[in-house]
């Protein structure tokens, strides 16, 4: 009886969501319905095959084709053994939280049997986004591309490419990734490193067992193509580049950029890059290749996609290699993402807060916890813990979103600094142990008022001597990036430097090494929004916090109903 009243409870969630996404998209777009089906399947991969978490037994995942303003209602049944939550990185989804998908943040997850719609509401982003998973580390096979194409009427603000083709890279465990995380959890140890990294789920020529599913890109010489390079890895920041090619971004994080030629591109795990590359070598094989820049711990190895001309002549014995930057490259990194600019056009505006109600600095520290009798696998035989201002983020058993629209009291704290709890020299070579130790370990948001202008400083840490680069991602919002720097923010000297007339906008932002990066935003979306690493084992640790934007004074400026029907926790 329960599953039927759950069943007819989905069936007419369904067709609200149809009737209500046909109303909010008559002015504004298509919407459509798609089926997705969670289950495990069996995939072989460097000699050895294992089942892993899908969607519909694909490896990456669906493909989502859709048109700026677009909207779409997913129903997601789940006949794996897993919860599953899906989120729809970078779409904004105005007032709509409620489909967002963070696990016990917005919605408590789809228990194993059990189904939820979700409606993806497209707004002004275009270009590639991606959607995945979000619960525990299921992202790392369940996930798949998302193509924003130009309003019906418009066109790209390039020459519109012969063809286009996905670049997924993605992480691939021998072991079941699931247990991976929580054997780590469990000791307090650094999770085991990913056994390949792969390209359109395949891991490339540089593996065993991988040549004969190497991914191909077939061009013909003289002709323009877009490649829509998405980091799903769980843990690696990449470099990438095409043999012998020159690359034009155009785009990132669904906002056009000013076209940047290049011959590589570094992308951090949660970000997208819309990539030109014209065919005008020699027809012959080139290795897109793709290598980790270093963080403490990572995969070492190299995935390979192959670009291949058509046309008659004799392919080499081995594709040429590109000349990719060396693992721990830190100028090579820098020197490519301090060169983003909005492209800030007539057809593509953009609207940086020129001033703002309040500035908020959020250090970024990996920490460690003390462990019973000593037992643990960190440092120091203690458990590593990972802290925003010096608070380790605890997941709710409710999420916080239903607990703010129904005023539940006891699930969350409104009282997240917004400046670090203590002031260090953040970036020294040696940071006292006073400061290994989160302050707390709990579950505390920061709450903004509506409309308002936001700039978060994320300031890196050396804690443990553990700096590294860390992908920053804001739910809800595109934000942008107006600085960012080595060493300590300095308040006073820093936002001189600030770019405030054509910033990047972004959904992800990687601070640097030992160093600091300034977003601002206008807090005009009300809702329950995540914010957090997006390297898998940081954000597991507790680098996470939410942002909860108050309503406005109407009802177009306030937060949606909630859905006629959500899964309980």
């Amino acid at each position: 009886m329960e599953f039927l009243n759950r069943s007819i409870k989905l069936k007419y969630y369904s067709i609200f969501l149809l009737l209500n996404a046909f109303l909010f998209c008559t002015a504004l777009g298509n919407n459509y319905s798609y089926n997705w089906i969670v289950k495990e399947t069996n995939f072989t991969r460097l000699c050895s095959t294992k089942k892993i978490l899908t969607i519909n037994g694909m490896f990456p995942g669906p493909a989502l084709h859709v048109h700026k303003g677009d909207t779409l209602v997913v129903n997601v049944q789940n006949n794996a053994n897993y919860n599953i939550t899906l989120h729809w990185h970078g779409v904004k989804q105005p007032r709509n939280p409620w489909s967002d998908g963070p696990e016990y943040i917005t919605q408590c997850p789809i228990k194993p049997g059990a189904n939820f719609s979700y409606e993806i509401i497209f707004s002004s982003e275009e270009g590639t986004l991606w959607w995945h998973a979000h619960s525990d580390w299921s992202r790392a096979t369940v996930h798949g591309p998302i193509f924003v194409y130009p309003k019906a009427g418009t066109t790209y603000p390039f020459p519109k490419p012969q063809a286009e083709f996905p670049v997924v890279m993605a992480s691939w465990n021998k072991g079941d990734v699931m247990e991976i995380i929580q054997d780590a959890l469990a000791t307090g140890g650094e999770p085991n490193q990913s056994d390949a990294l792969t390209i359109n789920g395949q891991p490339g020529d540089l593996y065993p067992c991988s040549k004969p599913g190497t991914f191909k890109a077939v061009v013909d010489y003289g002709k323009t193509y877009l490649l829509r390079v998405i980091n799903a890895i769980l843990n690696e920041e990449m470099f990438l580049a095409v043999a012998n090619h020159t690359l034009t971004v155009v785009g990132m994080d669904g906002a056009y950029i000013k076209p940047l030629e290049t011959s590589y591109i570094m992308i951090t795990p949660g970000q997208t890059m819309d990539v030109l590359v014209t065919a005008n070598q020699s027809p012959s094989h080139y290795y897109l290749a793709a290598r980790a820049y270093a963080g403490l711990v990572y995969d070492n190895t190299t995935t390979t996609a192959i670009f291949q001309y058509n046309g008659s002549y004799t392919a080499p014995k081995t594709p040429a290699f590109p000349n990719l930057p060396n693992y721990t490259d830190t100028d090579a990194a820098t020197n490519f993402t301090t060169q983003f600019k909005a492209l800030a056009s007539k057809e593509h505006p953009i609207d940086v807060p020129q001033s703002v109600d309040k500035r908020i600095i959020i250090t970024i520290s990996i920490n460690t916890i003390a462990c019973a009798s000593n037992s643990c696998d960190g440092p120091n035989n203690s458990s590593l813990a990972a802290s925003l201002n010096n608070i380790s983020f605890v997941s709710p058993e409710i999420d916080i979103l239903q607990a703010y629209y129904k005023r539940l009291k006891g699930v969350y704290d409104t009282d997240f600094p917004r400046e670090p709890p203590y002031v260090f020299n953040y970036t020294a070579d040696v940071v006292p142990d006073d400061y290994l130790t989160p302050e707390i370990n709990g579950t505390k948001v920061l709450v903004l008022k509506h409309n308002s202008s936001v700039e978060i400083v994320f300031q890196g840490t050396n804690v443990l001597a553990s700096a590294e680069n860390h992908p920053m991602h804001l739910h809800g919002f595109n934000f942008y990036v107006v600085g960012s720097g080595f060493g300590n923010f300095d308040n006073e000297t820093d936002p001189k430097t600030y770019n405030l007339v054509d910033p990047p906008e972004m959904n992800t932002v990687g601070v640097p090494k030992n160093g600091w990066a300034a977003i601002r935003f206008k807090a005009d979306n009300p809702g329950v929004w995540f914010m957090h690493c997006h390297l898998e084992k940081h954000a597991s640790w507790g680098m996470e916090t939410v942002v909860i934007v108050r309503n406005g004074k109407t009802e177009a400026t306030g937060l949606r109903r909630p859905p006629p029907y959500l899964n309980p926790c």
